[in-house]
């Protein structure tokens, strides 16, 4: 198998931080990490990092869109645009995102990830796909559709599941049948997780002894920390062992709020998202989600008919970024929340780490952590 060698690398991966660092790959794979000082060996390829950071690939587990397209859009064309320009961020494993529409709608959308799978494309890896409702409450709608909100069906999730692997459901755990509903994803071997909920404590109890240990989008279309009832912000913060995806554009959550949750919640378990629209990656101006027209405007998407935060534009370089900034705490520690906490939650292997035996999904960001290479698979995908 052909070998490459990237030398002059500042090495950040979880609990890794070493400068002047040199990764061997090997085919696909992380043959060897070399330490400053160390002999190099002699590799058919050689690359100079010049001493910018190289990260595990970034894992985006809850994408909407980018550069134009939405997921929904159900085209060929934008899931091959979405998953070769998230390269442009670091994002080398993506989950493409669905909004509450009809099934046949969402079949479509997912039979594009098929198509896009077998095309042999060079973009990100996409194991699978996110649903974003449609099991929502319509009390908490946020910026998805209310003309398709319907009641969970595991029925429909299989017969979805059966066109393309489904990954994940966000759902609304106080919905009828909602608590059976998240044993049987997980008996598919489908993460359930909430969101547009307005779930009691008791109630996300309930949808935990059933299996359930994801929020969605956290803090945003859910119940909110009270002093009477903690509600799902609360259960985030109450167990440990529950996964919370975190939107860190400042908008969604204000820095305030981001500096919190990193002090109390275990690191373990955030998982850093961009929550992205097809305005990512774009100009500011009117665009669409679900049908429903869109402003984006000063970074921030918003629904025309009542302003509500509809997506964002973020990108996940940038989710790195604030929270590094805000939280200041070591990018060895930081850097479990953009790729390694999303494998272990959603059981992907092999990716996560750079360290022996791990797919060669790695990063190269400079120190303002703009994207300057995305290698997936060892292969050299992006350049800036």
């Amino acid at each position: 198998m052909a070998t490459l060698l990237l030398k002059n690398c500042h090495l950040i991966s979880p609990d890794v931080d070493l400068p002047n660092a040199a990764v061997l790959i090997e085919g696909e794979k992380v043959k060897r990490i070399f330490a400053p000082g160390d002999a190099l060996p002699a590799a058919d390829s050689v690359m100079d990092m010049e001493g910018d950071m190289v990260m595990p690939g970034f894992v985006d587990v809850h994408c909407h869109g980018r550069s134009g397209e939405d997921f929904c859009d159900a085209t060929d064309n934008a899931i091959t645009t979405m998953a070769v320009d998230k390269l442009k961020e670091g994002v080398t494993t993506l989950l493409p995102t669905t909004l509450t529409l009809a099934e046949d709608t969402l079949a479509t959308a997912l039979q594009t990830a098929a198509n896009y799978v077998k095309s042999g494309v060079k973009g990100c890896k996409v194991p699978g796909v996110h649903l974003e409702g449609p099991f929502i409450n319509p009390k908490c709608l946020g910026a998805q559709n209310p003309d398709f909100v319907r009641k969970p069906d595991i029925e429909e999730v299989k017969r979805l599941n059966a066109v393309f692997p489904v990954s994940k459901v966000s759902f609304a755990i106080e919905m009828d049948g909602a608590p059976e509903f998240a044993a049987e994803l997980l008996s598919e071997g489908i993460t359930p997780s909430c969101v547009h909920s307005a779930a009691t404590f008791k109630q996300f109890q309930e949808g935990k002894d059933h299996g359930l240990v994801n929020l969605s989008h956290f803090c945003n279309q859910m119940t909110a920390l009270h002093h009477r009832d903690i509600g799902l912000v609360g259960a985030g913060f109450f167990y440990d062992e529950v996964y919370i995806e975190f939107i860190c554009d400042t908008l969604h959550i204000c820095p305030d709020m981001i500096s919190l949750v990193f002090q109390l919640k275990d690191i373990d378990h955030i998982q850093l998202i961009t929550d992205a629209m097809r305005a990512a990656g774009m100009p500011e101006g009117e665009y669409t989600l679900g049908g429903l027209p869109v402003i984006v405007k000063d970074g921030a998407a918003r629904l025309a008919s009542n302003g509500a935060l509809a997506g964002s534009t973020l990108q996940l370089c940038d989710a790195l970024k604030n929270v590094y900034e805000i939280t200041g705490m070591d990018l060895d520690v930081l850097v479990r929340t953009t790729s390694w906490n999303q494998a272990r939650a959603l059981g992907f292997e092999g990716i996560g780490k750079i360290e022996p035996g791990f797919f060669a999904d790695i990063v190269v960001l400079d120190d303002d952590f703009k994207v300057k290479k995305t290698f997936v698979n060892g292969e050299l995908r992006y350049s800036a």
